[in-house]
């Protein structure tokens, strides 16, 4: 019998950015019950803009 690998989760150094614009967005109640594929690719697409903006402005 072959032995399964145990899954590595990656962390992503973004997450924690990720994070607090959702919650500003009034999103983080919706990923905490339901998991980040349950948002509108609108939203998504909301936090991904956000994100970007942020890290050119800080970079």
């Amino acid at each position: 019998m072959k032995q399964q690998k145990p899954k590595v989760r990656r962390i992503d150094p973004l997450e924690p950015l990720k994070m607090e614009i959702a919650a500003e967005l009034g999103l983080l109640e919706q990923i905490h019950s339901n998991g980040w594929h349950s948002l509108s690719a609108k939203d998504a697409g909301r936090i991904g803009g956000l994100m970007t903006q942020r890290r050119r402005k800080d970079g």
